[in-house]
């Protein structure tokens, strides 16, 4: 545990970081130096390469992680990594294969309504050649104990490459052809790490013979890669369908929208790198109690903390695009609002995700990605025909409401447990209370002082009610330090 422990948090600092450069870009660097189109269409092919990326790992790096641990010899171990090698190399020759005879099909579909996404439309391929390796190594890595570089790698490397990438093409030291060859070479500097790194650790003697277990590991990976394309098809299909049915400028609007919305996730990326192996340790010990304790407790905390982040984002959002001068982006206001409500439902579950993934119940997820992506695809196929980028928002809330629902109901008809109580709803009224009140509040100044002023008005207000109602007990201990209890106030 300890081991764990360290590296989660080490981990959760990348996350952070990467987060923080993110924003950067997303808000103000891409916008103020690129523009929204160009903005807009580096989005849309980086959003088209993670809709093939599924495609060539073909679940084989999930595969890893499950069947290492159960090869009792090094040549087992070795022929594992191989094979997890050798097939999304298979996989990519044969989507090469299709490109070339298939090319001037392939590039009319994908620029429909914008040329110049076909003119760099070999940046889907090549990056999602690179990051489907580069999840191979990674979580070999991760069977090794060592995640912390490649979790490095993984999360703020992408969004460094991209600030330098924007830095120099803001001083005009490139164009936007030198920018997207910059791109793609960065994704390959990054595997070629990963891959040092990784053969530093652990060196295997590569063989191309099957492994034992080659029947279960493939059909594994089949259920994973099922899996995996469906989840990234809800991730990215909004960005690929706003750009063929509006504009690429939409694609820049939407997706500053939804990063600012992503905030509201950021405590649970954090701690569900340090609960999941407690989850998975409750389980295989079939401890029901701390099982209960985790989900309930996890999913208060987190509850809180992303509700504060809520009333933070929603209540100074006028402001804070005024104040970074976005302009054209304020169309996408109510798209901050919109999913930032699924975002808060999410983050209420608690950890119910790591409990179904880590159970024997995992292959339900299949089915539920399935479902939600057919769903995404139909649901923005016509909502964004009808209201634009906010008709996209809306079909991403749909689809996470409903995947949330069936995963509490599949966790309630197999466990008996869901994350919720009473102090959930308190939690939830005190977030609607202030989010009422404080709208209706007038803050004339200049936007960043107004965003100073009601953002310590919320955290005051929200931390007081928070603590008087004792809502969490982690925060209650906290909070301690600053308020007095009702019962200290007594003579």
């Amino acid at each position: 545990m300890g081991i764990i422990a360290k590296q989660s948090f080490y981990n959760s600092v990348s996350i952070a970081l990467a987060f923080l450069l993110g924003a950067v870009n997303t808000v103000y660097l891409y916008p103020t130096h690129m523009g929204s189109a160009l903005q807009g269409l580096v989005v849309a092919l980086l959003a088209l390469s993670n809709l093939v990326q599924p495609f060539i790992s073909f679940g084989v790096q999930y595969a890893i992680i499950k069947f290492y641990s159960s090869c009792e010899t090094k040549e087992e171990k070795d022929k594992l990594l191989s094979f997890s090698l050798i097939l999304p190399l298979v996989v990519f020759i044969l989507l090469l294969i299709i490109t070339f005879f298939f090319h001037h099909q392939i590039i009319d579909f994908i620029a429909s309504e914008n040329q110049e996404m076909g003119k760099y439309a070999y940046l889907i391929l090549t990056v999602a050649f690179s990051t489907a390796l580069f999840e191979v190594f990674y979580n070999w890595l991760r069977i090794q104990l060592y995640s912390v570089f490649g979790n490095f790698l993984k999360e703020f490397f992408p969004r460094a490459l991209i600030f330098t990438l924007l830095l120099i093409y803001a001083f005009e030291g490139i164009g936007l052809d030198g920018f997207i060859m910059a791109l793609i070479l960065g994704y390959y500097l990054r595997l070629f790490l990963v891959v040092v790194y990784s053969l530093i650790k652990y060196t295997p003697k590569f063989s191309f013979a099957l492994p034992i277990e080659f029947k279960s590991i493939l059909r594994y990976s089949l259920l994973i890669f099922m899996s995996g394309t469906a989840a990234s098809l809800i991730l990215d299909i909004d960005k690929s369908m706003i750009s063929n049915i509006l504009t690429v400028e939409n694609v820049a609007y939407y997706t500053v929208a939804i990063f600012i919305a992503a905030v509201i996730e950021l405590p649970g990326r954090a701690m569900f790198q340090i609960i999941s192996p407690l989850v998975a340790k409750a389980l295989n010990d079939d401890d029901t109690p701390t099982l209960i304790k985790l989900l309930k407790k996890s999913a208060n905390n987190l509850l809180l903390v992303s509700g504060l982040l809520f009333l933070l984002i929603n209540l100074n959002l006028n402001d804070f695009y005024v104040w970074v001068n976005l302009g054209d982006y304020t169309v996408a206001l109510e798209v901050v609002l919109i999913v930032s409500l699924g975002k808060l439902f999410t983050m209420s579950l608690g950890c119910l995700n790591n409990i179904i993934t880590n159970s024997k119940y995992y292959a339900y997820v299949f089915w539920f990605s399935t479902i939600s992506a057919v769903l995404a695809v139909v649901l923005n196929i016509y909502l964004i025909q009808w209201y634009g980028i906010i008709g996209a928002a809306y079909a991403t809330l749909m689809v996470i409401v409903l995947i949330n629902f069936l995963k509490i109901i599949l966790v309630q008809l197999r466990f008996k447990i869901n994350p919720y109580s009473n102090k959930t709803f308190l939690s939830l009224g005190v977030v609607l209370l202030l989010y009422l009140t404080i709208s209706r509040m007038s803050f004339d100044y200049t936007p960043f002082v107004a965003l100073i002023l009601r953002s310590t008005l919320i955290t005051m207000a929200y931390s007081l009610l928070t603590y008087l109602l004792r809502l969490t007990d982690d925060v209650q201990q906290f909070l301690g330090k600053f308020y007095l209890s009702p019962r200290d106030l007594k003579p």
